[in-house]
Formats: C-alpha cells, sequence, structure tokens
C-alpha cells in the first residue's frame, strides 16, 4: 500500500463533514446489468412477450434455475404450468430456447466446488461476477462491501428475475382472469412455496408476505400481542435485541399494562441461560430473542432457548433476521412458534420480508390492517375475511420483491447454506484474528459462537472517523449504534465499527481493512512522539 497516499487520505477523512461518504464513484468496467442483455439468456426474456401478442412465458423453477448468464437455457414446456386463474391454455405451447453456436458453456458454481475451492480463491472471480454492484471502484479502489449485516447485495439472478416479472408478468394478483394477473399470481405464490421450503415449514400456510422483519415484529405485538398479553403480564426479551425487538414490546407494555424483562448478557456478549431460567413465570407470555446479534455477532443457543420456554408454556419469537443468510434454519426442529426476517439481508430485494408462525397462532390471531385481498366477504354490516396468510396481507402487496426473493433464495441454495456457513466461519476467526494485531483496537463482545458481525472501537478515533477513512480506500463498514443501544452501553460505548461478512468477501479484503486500522494506530503514534 502507498503509504503516503493513505496518510493524504487519511488527514482528509478525519477532517470535520456533514456526510458519511463521498459521492465520488469510479469504474473502469461497464455496468454489469449491461453485459447482461448480451447474453443468450437475457436476450430469451427481451423476446419473451413479442409486441400485440401473448407469448408463453418460463415457468417459474426453470426460470429461476436460469436466472444468472451463467446459466444455461435450456427447453421450457410451458404447458405443464399449473396457472392460478387462466383455464384456457391456448396460448401454453411449448418454448425453446438456446445458445448461439459460439457460446462457450458456463462453469456453473456447484455447492462440492464451492466447498472445495473456496479456500484458494479458484470460485471467488466466479461467485463476486454474480453481484454486478462489486464491479465497480470508489473513490479509485475495487468495492469492498463489508456491510451486508445492514443489507447483502444482489445476485444477478435476482436482477434479472425482477427484470423479468416486469417485463412479462406484471399485474395485480388474486383478482383478474387475465393471463398477466395468472402469471404474477402464480410467482407471488411460487415465492411463498420457496420461502416455506427454504425454512422448513409445514406450509406455505405459515408464511406472510411483509416489509420487512420490523413489520413483521410490529404485526405480532398488535395482532397477537393484544390480544393475549394484559396489565402484569411479562414479555422478555434480552440484551442483545436490535430496537426493532424492543420497541413494539416497549409499547404493548405501555398500552397494556404488562412488563418488559431483560435477559442480561455475559462479559463475552452470550446471554446468560440462568438468568433466563430465573425470568420465567407463570405471567411470562412471550419470549422474543435474536438468533444473530446484529451488533456483536452473538449466536444464541436459540433451541435451547426454545426447550426452556416451552417447558413452561412459553411462546417464542425468533427474529432471525441476521441468521437467516448465514446458516441453515428449519423452523419444525427449532420448534418457533413465530419467526421473522427480511429479504434483504439476504440478497434480496428490500421492501419485503416473511413472518412464520405455527398454524393455531395464525388462525387464532386477529386481522391486523383491512382492505382488499384479505376479505371474502365485505357487507356494511358484517365483514368475512380470508383464513391465513392471506388475512394478513391486506392490499396490493409488494409482488415483485417477493418473486426476487425466491431467486435469492434459490440462488444460495444452489451454492448450499452448510458450505456459505462454514466457509464464513473461518473467514471471521481470520477477520478477528487480523484486527487483533491493531494495538490500539478493542473488540466489543468476545462470544464464542459467532456469525457474520464484528464490532470494534479505536482510540483517538470515533467510528465515524474510521468509516471515513474506510470509505477513501473503496471500503464500506457501518459506524455507529447499529440500532442496537442497549447492548452498546452494556459494553460501555455508544457507538462502534461494524464491519460484517458475506461469502463474497475472501482474506484480501480483510487485510486492506486491517492495512488501514493500522496506519491509522501508526499515524496517532508518531503524533505523540513528535511532541
Amino acid at each position: 500500500m502507498d503509504q503516503h497516499n493513505l496518510s493524504e487520505h487519511v488527514a482528509a477523512a478525519t477532517q470535520t463533514t456533514p456526510h458519511y461518504a463521498i459521492d465520488r464513484l469510479e469504474s473502469n468496467a461497464p455496468p454489469r446489468i449491461d453485459q447482461s442483455r448480451h447474453s443468450p439468456f437475457y436476450q430469451r426474456l427481451l423476446n419473451t412477450t413479442a409486441p400485440n401478442s401473448l407469448q408463453p412465458d418460463l415457468p417459474i423453477d426453470a426460470l429461476e434455475a436460469n436466472a444468472s448468464p451463467q446459466h444455461q437455457a435450456h427447453s421450457i414446456d410451458a404447458s405443464a404450468r399449473d396457472y392460478y386463474f387462466l383455464f384456457d391454455q391456448e396460448h401454453l405451447q411449448p418454448t425453446t430456447a438456446t445458445h448461439s453456436s459460439h457460446t462457450e458453456k458456463p462453469d456453473v458454481i456447484t455447492a462440492d466446488r464451492f466447498a472445495q475451492t473456496t479456500a484458494n480463491g479458484l470460485v471467488f472471480e466466479q461467485i463476486r461476477r454474480d453481484f454486478p454492484i462489486l464491479q465497480q471502484k470508489v473513490n479509485g479502489h475495487a468495492l469492498i462491501w463489508l456491510d451486508s449485516a445492514a443489507t447483502t447485495q444482489k445476485p444477478q439472478a435476482v436482477i434479472d428475475r425482477l427484470v423479468y416479472f416486469y417485463q412479462n408478468e406484471n399485474s395485480n394478483i388474486h383478482r383478474a382472469a387475465h393471463q398477466l394477473a395468472a402469471r404474477a399470481t402464480d410467482a407471488y405464490e411460487h415465492a411463498r412455496q420457496v420461502v416455506a421450503d427454504f425454512i422448513h415449514a409445514a406450509s406455505t400456510d405459515n408464511i406472510v408476505f411483509v416489509r420487512g422483519t420490523t413489520e413483521a415484529i410490529n404485526l405480532v405485538a398488535k395482532s397477537w400481542g393484544v390480544h393475549n398479553i394484559g396489565a402484569g403480564d411479562e414479555i422478555i426479551i434480552s440484551h442483545l435485541e436490535h430496537h426493532a425487538n424492543i420497541v413494539p414490546w416497549y409499547q404493548l407494555c405501555q398500552q397494556q399494562g404488562a412488563v418488559l424483562r431483560v435477559i442480561p448478557v455475559d462479559d463475552t456478549g452470550q446471554i446468560d441461560l440462568i438468568a433466563l431460567a430465573k425470568l420465567m413465570n407463570s405471567r411470562t407470555k412471550l419470549l422474543a430473542i435474536t438468533q444473530v446479534s446484529n451488533a456483536l455477532g452473538t449466536i444464541t443457543p436459540i433451541q435451547q432457548v426454545i426447550e426452556m420456554a416451552h417447558q413452561q408454556h412459553i411462546p417464542v419469537l425468533v427474529d432471525a433476521a441476521q441468521s437467516i443468510a448465514h446458516m441453515p434454519t428449519d423452523v419444525q426442529a427449532l420448534d418457533a412458534d413465530f419467526l421473522v426476517f427480511s429479504g434483504h439481508k439476504v440478497f434480496g430485494p428490500t421492501g419485503i420480508g416473511v413472518l412464520y408462525a405455527k398454524t393455531a397462532i395464525l388462525e387464532s390471531m386477529p386481522v391486523w390492517e383491512g382492505g382488499g385481498n384479505m376479505i371474502a366477504d365485505v357487507r356494511f354490516e358484517h365483514v368475512i375475511y380470508q383464513d391465513p396468510p392471506n388475512k394478513f396481507e391486506a392490499g396490493t402487496g409488494n409482488i415483485a420483491d417477493a418473486v426476487g426473493l425466491a431467486a435469492a433464495l434459490n440462488y444460495i441454495q444452489k451454492i448450499g447454506l452448510q458450505h456459505i456457513a462454514q466457509y464464513e466461519h473461518e473467514l471471521l476467526q481470520y477477520s478477528l484474528q487480523r484486527l487483533q494485531t491493531v494495538p490500539s483496537l478493542r473488540l466489543i463482545g468476545n462470544p464464542q459462537h459467532r456469525a457474520s458481525v464484528m464490532s470494534f472501537v479505536m482510540t483517538d478515533y470515533s467510528p465515524e472517523q474510521i468509516g471515513r477513512c474506510l470509505n477513501e480506500q473503496g471500503i464500506a463498514v457501518r459506524a455507529g449504534h447499529h440500532c442496537a443501544q442497549p447492548i452498546l452501553r452494556r459494553f460501555g460505548v455508544e457507538k462502534t465499527v461494524r464491519p460484517s461478512i458475506a461469502f463474497y468477501n475472501q482474506h484480501d479484503e480483510i487485510n486492506q481493512m486491517v492495512d488501514v486500522l493500522q496506519h491509522l494506530h501508526r499515524q496517532r503514534h508518531q503524533e505523540r512522539s513528535s511532541f
């Protein structure tokens, strides 16, 4: 690294500025989305619907299998498609999409190849090509995205699926008898099936689409919570929680006269199970807890927590926003009563999320919002609601992004969450070791079991200054309180720097981040020595 240039960047970045990041984006390569338009698959999308005619569309499973330009298109039997509303199959004829003769067959990533070759980097270039945003430069440096705990980047498969939806399927769902409504409805309900399969739910009826984790928790609090929690009752959360898993329960307690109780954490950042056992009693009506802390990365012993709660007939809500992309989720094996997550944390679009709940619970919950789509019959004197999950999806939902979420889940399933978890664990351990080589750096929390997230402070620098210095080198991290103020204050800080990783990161990116941090340390040390 050029220390002279780095010094100049550090000096500029540590100056007071009203902006966290400076708008200086550079790129030596054309955006990936433009490149993808030349691929045989993308041409297939563009040619699917001819003007003034309805051509057969790709079945959803085939589309997602081929959504990345890396995947070879194949013959499609559209007549096998089971449409939601359409019974006239006149237009549904087999369609064949083939590569041109000069197109080389792509080298497709498989789970086995990923597991065997990520250590020596053979697959990384291919994985990173799947994420067009990672091809750009920021401040003259290749973008290093270490902010996946805030939001993950999107693979081309997701981007292509969204484009295809808007070009070929866009319609409102459930309420029309035309072909585009059928396509959109099929795509939306197929997405629900993909989510159910991904988290091993017993039925698609257990899957409610919402805007994200925050809305899912609010839905539970304002529907199930109001119906089941009263004056003197208690709700247990942990010290690790994101504000989204604190504020709705605080509001519910204020409204109902209930009491909010908090599981403490030890000095490593792990919850105290002995304290949890003492907190639970006959007045406890709900335990709401994160599976992975967004501020420290702590993996909570969620299976044990649920078992302890269920022994006392206490339902459990699991906040899986930070765990869903990093470890397999099986709601039936966990026996979770509720589980919530956001699509944008798992390589999907923003504005889409999932509430899972057991069948009996969803059936017992009163509706939260009223409007179209969630009703079976409306009279001025009486309203009949749909069965779950529809009764919780009032109005026009985020159809396209639900479809995009399904594409994201299929994408990571092709690689394999077990392989992703194994690789990320090794990269996380390497990252922690490298961070500890910076003398003035203090890691916040040291849980035995951790996923994806690191949190630290440095002597003589604010988190915002560190974030700006890293940004000058094209390195994106989060700096702030991470919507988790209680747990940071438990460790005596208001803000931290929070790098977070995903499977598209690699060791050299960690080294580049640590190089900047070590330079910051040396600079302060030299300044002190000069006095």
